[in-house]
């Protein structure tokens, strides 16, 4: 009996390279001439980076900024999470939080494992363990089908396909 092949699916997302385009956007906001006079920071609350300025527009320019520098670095702009993507005033200023997403959800493991039981090659077997997905085949071509298959689902997570044996 053939031995079989397997892969991970995953949601991980390297912070040094996070913190990095963070410390890249800092820069840029304190030197650029329309961010000059309107309070404009970023920086990171615990787990999560907190946006600051004077006024909706300009958090708004400062998320530009930083998922400028996270897509420059090769980070997936599915890896932040900002929730309704609308600054909320506290006192004189505006502030806008994201969380980096890490680890699939079981409601995301779930429907990856649904799309392809669905849609992908007969006999190939998915497992979900923890926050991650295991996906089993006889056929190395039927999980290179499947790798295909997944980078093109429509999932709110930074997929990664790793430990490929």
């Amino acid at each position: 009996m053939a031995s079989e092949s397997s892969f991970d699916v995953v949601s991980k997302v390297d912070r040094q390279e996070v913190d990095n385009a963070l410390n890249q956007a800092a820069k840029e906001i304190t030197q650029r001439y329309d961010f000059k006079g309107v309070g404009a920071s970023i920086s990171w609350s615990g787990d999560s980076v907190l946006m600051v300025a004077n006024s909706p527009e300009r958090v708004l320019a400062v998320l530009d900024v930083f998922q400028t520098k996270l897509i420059k670095r090769g980070i997936s702009l599915k890896a932040l999470d900002t929730g309704e993507n609308e600054p909320q005033p506290s006192g004189k200023e505006y502030r806008l939080s994201g969380a980096i997403k890490e680890g699939l959800s079981s409601e995301i493991a779930k429907k990856l494992a649904k799309i392809v039981r669905d849609e992908g090659p007969k006999g190939v077997k998915t497992q979900i363990q923890g926050d991650e997905l295991r996906v089993t085949a006889k056929s190395r071509d039927d999980l290179q089908t499947v790798i295909a298959l997944l980078k093109g689902a429509d999932v709110d997570a930074a997929l990664q396909f790793v430990n490929y044996r």
